[in-house]
């Protein structure tokens, strides 16, 4: 059998990522209109048509092409000069949202804001201020420090209880009767939270379980075809960045699958790839993470016929048609 590539569908972007980048383009493109209208091809006064707030979304490529459509992004809004506010440049906040410290902060300086933030990620914001309302201590699992756990968290601190790992539950302390529910990161390994809503539900069985998983469809479908590719193939590539949550889960996700038949690896593009990575292999299996454009999924696989891999095989589990429409800020111009 010719050596081959198992190929994961879905992969790739998600809605909630194609909306964030989207969003920018849009900004783009009516700055570029409006120079166009002027006949300089510059922003007003000199300044960027667009401030965004950290990585629009967890991928370098999609950041390094923004940056050079002329998008600026900063790490914190206090690098957005006063000109910027009183010309009212739009900023962007990212799809893995904000928390309310930073959208009072924005306010307080008459920032023309553009919210990208992806509405499954709102959808946790809004459930834990729900629950906090109603009395509720809310544990919630997700990555200390990452833009979406620190988002959330910030909704409530002194409520927001975050654990990373199944052994973290056990520096938990709450008295029976306490009112506790649990909420997720979007982007965690499902099977990866199931061992830690295992521990919370022994050691708290009173526990609630949210209204519906906070793991998002993109990345529980991700995840489903990756185990599919890997019980198929003797390696698997995953097209991802390394602060990318969800692309890191599915390297984990496909390495449990392969187990020590072979190895899961992580590149940003096909000038990652290392050939001594394919010896003795007969199949490899490539999927990305949902903030990474095809044209680098097409590279890698490019590579791969490259060194002998000209068959093809496609692992499709589902497809994906959700949709969401952009920001209000941009629908109401």
């Amino acid at each position: 059998m010719a050596k081959r590539i198992v190929l994961a569908d879905p992969r790739g972007f998600c809605a909630g990522v194609d909306r964030a980048i989207l969003t920018v383009r849009t900004i783009l493109g009516a700055s570029r209109g409006t120079a166009g209208a002027r006949g300089d091809g510059a922003s007003a006064g000199g300044l960027p048509p667009v401030y965004v707030r950290r990585q629009i979304v967890h991928n370098k490529h999609v950041v390094e092409d923004l940056a050079s459509q002329g998008a600026v992004f900063v790490e914190e809004l206090s690098q957005i000069p006063d000109e910027a506010a009183a010309a009212g440049v739009p900023v962007v906040f990212s799809a893995h949202g904000v928390s309310p410290a930073v959208k009072a902060e924005a306010e307080a300086r008459g920032l023309n804001v553009v919210d990208a933030t992806c509405p499954l990620v709102a959808k946790v914001h809004r459930e834990v201020l729900r629950f906090m309302r109603a009395g509720y201590e809310i544990v919630y699992i997700g990555h200390e420090g990452h833009d979406e756990a620190v988002g959330v968290v910030g909704e409530a601190p002194d409520h927001v209880h975050l654990i990373e790992h199944e052994g973290d539950v056990a520096t938990l302390a709450f008295e029976p009767g306490t009112k506790l529910v649990l909420l997720t990161q979007t982007t965690l390994s499902v099977d990866e939270t199931a061992g830690t809503i295992a521990a919370l539900k022994g050691r708290f069985p009173w526990i609630e379980m949210p209204p519906s998983s906070d793991i998002c469809y993109a990345t529980s479908n991700r995840q489903a075809a990756v185990k599919l590719v890997a019980e198929r193939s003797d390696c698997v590539v995953i097209v991802g960045s390394a602060n990318s949550s969800n692309s890191v889960r599915l390297v984990e996700v496909a390495q449990e699958g392969l187990g020590a038949r072979g190895r899961a690896h992580r590149v940003d593009d096909a000038g990652d790839l290392d050939r001594s990575w394919f010896e003795g292999v007969e199949a490899v299996g490539v999927s990305s993470g949902a903030s990474v454009p095809e044209e680098y999924v097409d590279g890698v696989v490019a590579s791969l016929r490259d060194m002998g891999y000209t068959g093809m095989d496609s692992v499709e589990t589902t497809k994906e048609n959700m949709h969401f429409v952009l920001p209000a800020e941009l629908r109401r111009r």
